[in-house]
């Protein structure tokens, strides 16, 4: 399992949000308190974030040293700012390596996105049936292994034909159940996905237990904002997002959620 987080509002520093909330990305590194599986998320990280004032690609600093040994993050952090960030900490899967490759999140032209769950006995259960739905480009575009890299390129070839990260991913969780069901395994996906002007995340899962996910709206801490995290980063008034379902954040902060 991993840990996620999304950021929609006024730009900000990113240590804001990596390293002074009490249970903070950092924090949940090493110490999760919501976690299904695993004990540590300290297979690597990476950050995704959009530029305040510029329409362009996305940036994205990864890492395969635990986020806590990172001595350069608390610098960056300090420098970059933003409207529109995600995040994520790993708890690689046994038998999956710590490379680059494997970090999260990961990008296709403006999206960005990260994935925090599994797919049980991937190599050996949908790792073929996968990739044989996807398009060549995206076939051409999975630099890892890991089965988070081809659900994200499994949904960016549903964006072709969906048009917005909503329809993608109800369709991609839909491809996944259903891949699932007829191989006989299991799937957890807790997405979270952007393309600078929305959040987009679902918590969904087949047979698995379903991993935690929580979003929060006008903290006083962090006004006219959402925050979208596995774990409440701080004492407030955080909202569980539903089993089986999918949250859209607008670019004026508007929350919809769609059960699956």
């Amino acid at each position: 399992m991993c840990r996620l987080l999304g950021y929609l509002g006024p730009p900000i520093q990113l240590d804001y949000l990596l390293y002074k909330p009490e249970h903070s990305l950092i924090a949940q590194s090493y110490q999760p308190r919501e976690m299904t599986a695993g004990l540590l998320n300290a297979d690597g990280f990476g950050i995704g974030w959009y530029h305040p004032q510029r329409d362009t690609d996305p940036f994205t600093y990864k890492n395969t040293l635990p986020i806590w040994s990172d001595i350069n993050l608390p610098q960056l952090s300090r420098y970059i700012e933003s409207g529109c960030a995600i995040a994520n900490v790993r708890s690689a899967t046994p038998g999956q390596a710590v490379d680059l490759s494997n970090c999260q999140p990961f990008r296709h032209g403006k999206i960005l996105g990260t994935h925090n769950g599994f797919i049980q006995n991937f190599r050996f259960s949908l790792y073929r049936p996968i990739r044989e739905r996807l398009s060549e480009t995206a076939y051409q575009r999975i630099e890892g292994t890991t089965d988070s890299e081809h659900i994200f390129a499994l949904l960016t070839d549903e964006l072709t034909a969906a048009g917005t990260l909503e329809n993608a991913l109800r369709e991609t969780l839909k491809v996944l159940g259903e891949l699932a069901k007829y191989h006989q395994t299991c799937v957890s996906a807790n997405l979270l996905l952007s393309d600078g002007h929305k959040l987009v995340a679902s918590r969904f899962a087949t047979r698995a237990a379903v991993p935690s996910l929580y979003w929060l709206r006008d903290d006083p801490t962090f006004p006219n904002a959402v925050i979208i995290a596995s774990e409440p980063l701080f004492a407030g008034s955080w909202n569980r997002c539903p089993e089986q379902s999918i949250i859209s954040v607008g670019e004026n902060l508007d929350i919809q959620i769609y059960q699956l």
